[in-house]
């Protein structure tokens, strides 16, 4: 029998950007067709960076409408997705408490060493298995603690972004498996909150609502489904990787870089501490262990300064500048704090080299190149800290999203850790929401058939290893 075509909505918001796509499944391929897309950006408002959660929320209604304007019928369903760690406070009514606050906001100065004055740091890996990073959800909590904030006072539920945007949406209030993963606050091994954890920080476990897994229907949005994929956006861009080898590797790459591997079971151990791991939650069973990796916002806060200053690049000028500039001159530790906040990075870049001792990039483009080096050496030895926590002889590396269209990014990954690099697609993110979504619907079988269509889809381009005795030589230099 011939599956009939159906249509799902995949609704994909990032920090810049945000998009409605429709994606169509006639039984045997995948075809995408953008709907609505519209800007994300974070504002300071009274001291604070917020995000503008309302306009968000008008965005994706008016996506969803324009599809209906347009489209036959109404989509078979609709899913929601988002960036990781920040949320909104409910109140007893349901109305939402101030607007989610940005992560990269300066309010959780201070609270890894509040954090750890109460718990250990073993003790909070112990139990949560993450990657320990200020701009964790648990460390944004523990700012309201520390500040005595009434929102906690007057607070009755805690949502995530996109399932704040998903009870707007269905009228359920439940946080989703994958998105819950990214709080730092969620047992990897229970999959439920870390209540121990959050009762020795005076953070209210009434607060969290039921956690649910990929695929949970939540309600409806006039009349259509609306089932919760993986609600954060890396966890539905690795369901979306094109899988073609056992011992693959992924980098989601874009504003940040989820360097990581599909494991079956989380890694919670003493070299997974050590290494600043991160067991985040997948689809069906998987996790993702991975790092945190700061990405392509190195290069996005250098063409604003450069706009700024009369300098306008679009990003293929940028990647055609640093072709240019001298090789494997000057690197910087992406992960390095005074590259967080917005702020002036080429500044930042020449900052760092002239107190590593290292060649100072002068031009845009020597910059440029800078960062795209420096990113490929983070993914290097997050690949060798990963395969030696898992004893893993990676294969092949898949680098999707919108940094995959970055081939002198993908020549740099390939050449810097010796593995060869498939890129795409650049829209992972949006297509491995959509399948989970079509194997709720039962319209696929699984994600292996899933994953087997977006092979399908187009066709990937392949980096092979080039001069990497060169790249082997280099040592990250590190002011941490």
């Amino acid at each position: 029998m011939t599956k009939q075509r159906a249509t799902v909505l995949a609704i994909d918001i990032g920090a810049e950007s945000g998009r409605v796509m429709a994606v169509h499944f006639d039984g045997s391929g995948l075809e995408l067709e953008e709907v609505h897309r519209f800007p994300n950006h974070a504002l300071t408002v009274n001291g604070t960076l917020q995000w503008d959660i309302l306009h968000l929320w008008r965005e994706v209604q008016a996506g969803i409408a324009r599809h209906s304007a347009h489209a036959a019928g109404p989509p078979a369903s609709l899913g929601l997705d988002t960036w990781g760690v920040d949320f909104g406070l409910l109140d007893r009514n349901g109305d939402l408490i101030g607007n989610p606050v940005c992560y990269r906001d300066s309010r959780t100065e201070g609270m890894l060493e509040a954090v750890f004055a109460h718990v250990p740091r073993t003790e909070v890996f112990a139990q949560t298995g993450m990657q320990v990073l200020e701009i964790n959800t648990l460390y944004q909590m523990m700012s309201l603690v520390e500040r005595g904030s009434p929102h906690l006072q007057i607070a009755t539920r805690f949502l995530t972004v996109p399932d704040l945007l998903n009870f707007w949406l269905s009228g359920v209030q439940v946080c989703e498996f994958s998105i819950a993963s990214t709080t730092q606050m969620l047992n990897p091994f229970t999959r439920k909150w870390a209540g121990g954890l959050l009762d020795a920080l005076g953070i209210p476990l009434r607060l969290f609502p039921e956690v649910v897994q990929p695929g949970t229907r939540l309600g409806t949005y006039e009349g259509i489904p609306v089932i919760a994929p993986a609600c954060h956006d890396t966890g539905s861009a690795v369901a979306g990787v094109p899988v073609q080898a056992k011992n693959f590797a992924y980098i989601s790459s874009g504003t940040w870089s989820l360097v990581g591997l599909e494991v079956a079971q989380p890694v919670v151990n003493e070299a997974a501490l050590a290494v600043n791991a991160s067991n985040e939650g997948g689809v069906y069973g998987t996790f993702r262990l991975l790092k945190n990796v700061m990405g392509l916002w190195l290069l996005q806060q250098c063409r604003a300064a450069w706009e700024s200053a009369g300098r306008a690049y679009s990003y293929p000028q940028l990647v055609a500048l640093a072709e240019t500039a001298d090789p494997l001159r000057s690197f910087v530790d992406p992960d390095d704090g005074r590259f967080l906040p917005p702020g002036d990075h080429p500044a930042h870049i020449r900052d760092f080299c002239a107190l590593s001792g290292q060649p100072l990039p002068q031009s845009d483009a020597a910059i440029a190149r800078c960062v795209f080096e420096s990113l490929a050496l983070a993914y290097r030895d997050v690949f060798i800290e990963l395969g030696s926590l898992t004893g893993r002889k990676i294969e092949v590396i898949h680098v999707v999203g919108g940094g995959s269209r970055n081939r002198l990014l993908n020549q740099f990954t390939a050449d810097a850790t010796g593995i060869p690099v498939l890129a795409g697609p650049g829209e992972a993110t949006v297509i491995g929401n959509a399948l989970v979504q079509l194997i709720s619907l039962g319209e696929l079988a699984n994600l292996e058939e899933g994953r087997q269509l977006v092979s399908e889809i187009g066709a990937l381009e392949r980096f092979e290893p080039v001069g990497e005795s060169a790249w082997q030589e280099i040592k990250m230099p590190s002011l941490r």
